[in-house]
């Protein structure tokens, strides 16, 4: 029996909190033209999202979103208005993110970097190019360098 490379460190699936601990190291090595505006952002992982997101978003099944940015005010780097007690909070979806994986093939951690730059980066108004440049920046190779869409 042939197994790939994605399964290795890997018993059973990954956790929610193996998930966590993956995206707060991703988040702790973001480039540093995006750790300014990432600063107070926290992560949550979640199964799968919840109904209210699944509505608004006009998810035809919960395994079409792989990852939510909820901002906790204005996209403004620094803005103290009357939300600034809050964070800005992204969402990465567990299951399908492991969906995704295993069909893909990808290593796992590179996923999920992929997921949060994407996140980050449309919520900030980036470009898919700039987005890619970020990526490249981390890994020397583009997601249309791998096939992937």
């Amino acid at each position: 029996m042939e197994t790939k490379s994605i399964f290795v460190g890997f018993t059973v699936p990954p956790s929610i909190e193996d998930v966590a601990e993956i995206a707060e190291t991703i988040l702790d090595d973001l480039p540093e033209g995006l750790q300014k505006y990432t600063g107070k952002l926290k992560i949550q992982v979640e199964d799968f999202p919840d109904a209210f997101v699944e509505q608004e978003m006009e998810l035809e099944t919960p395994f079409d979103l792989l990852g939510c940015y909820q901002s906790s005010g204005p996209s403004i780097v620094g803005h103290l208005g009357a939300n600034a007690k809050k964070q800005d909070m992204l969402y990465l979806y567990r299951r399908p993110i492991l969906d995704f994986w295993i069909e893909n093939g990808e290593d796992l951690a590179r996923v999920i970097n992929r997921v949060m730059l994407y996140e980050i980066g449309h919520h900030f108004g980036f470009s898919t190019d700039e987005i890619e440049m970020y990526e490249e920046d981390m890994f020397g190779a583009t997601a249309s360098d791998m096939g992937a869409g």
